[in-house]
């Protein structure tokens, strides 16, 4: 399905029954990267699998920037009628997610944070420094966005009131101690540390994080 929100076509879809639950993917990915794992868990929750813009089957833009692609959530939240939904974003998604919910405090009613960065500084630098090669080989704007964006105070995270889960990866892209400066400054949060696995490998095309994310949902 597709719906206009903020002039932009956005591309989602929904499977399921119960209470909404949005999933959000991460830069230069689309919705199909959570297809195991929404399967299963819209056998508890409706479902909503995104595309953000510039991604997947919604509309290109010229404004690629993560405040953009916050107020297109908070735009399609209220076109939908959901009323706090939770939210699971990994990479770019949790990015999203969490500026959408410091804009709008109410939003959600819960969260999982997925690989979350803060700033591009949270890269392990040897990886900054190969995004920044791929870059000057291919100026790809969404590559470009890492390298750039988001810059997000640490101190901000302490208004966030409701219960998030901080999942990050023992070999991620991202220094561990984001991860747990993160869980660390949310009110009502905890952390997950996958053991054995990258930034991407616990998520992508697979239903592995099911049961944390259930388990935290309905705790």
């Amino acid at each position: 399905m597709k719906l206009k929100v903020n002039g932009t076509e956005l591309y989602y879809e929904v499977q399921g029954e119960g209470s909404p639950l949005l999933l959000l993917h991460g830069n230069g990915e689309d919705h199909t990267i959570f297809a195991p794992l929404a399967a299963r868990l819209a056998a508890h929750y409706t479902v909503y699998s995104l595309d953000s813009r510039n991604h997947g089957r919604s509309a290109r833009t010229t404004d690629i920037s993560y405040e953009a692609m916050a107020g297109d959530m908070k735009g399609l939240v209220s076109a939908l009628g959901l009323d706090r939904p939770a939210a699971v974003g990994f990479s770019d998604g949790a990015i999203i997610a969490l500026m959408a919910q410091l804009d709008g405090p109410g939003l959600f009613s819960r969260m999982v944070l997925m690989g979350l960065n803060l700033s591009p500084a949270d890269f392990v630098p040897e990886v900054f420094d190969e995004l920044k090669r791929l870059y000057d080989e291919r100026p790809d704007p969404l590559l470009g966005l890492m390298l750039t964006q988001p810059d997000i105070p640490l101190a901000s995270l302490s208004g966030v009131e409701i219960p998030v889960l901080v999942v990050g990866a023992a070999n991620d892209m991202f220094r561990q101690e984001v991860f747990i400066d993160v869980a660390a400054t949310l009110p009502d949060s905890r952390l997950l540390i996958v053991d054995g696995h990258d930034h991407g490998s616990y998520i992508l095309g697979n239903d592995m994080m099911y049961g944390p994310i259930l388990e935290f949902l309905t705790e």
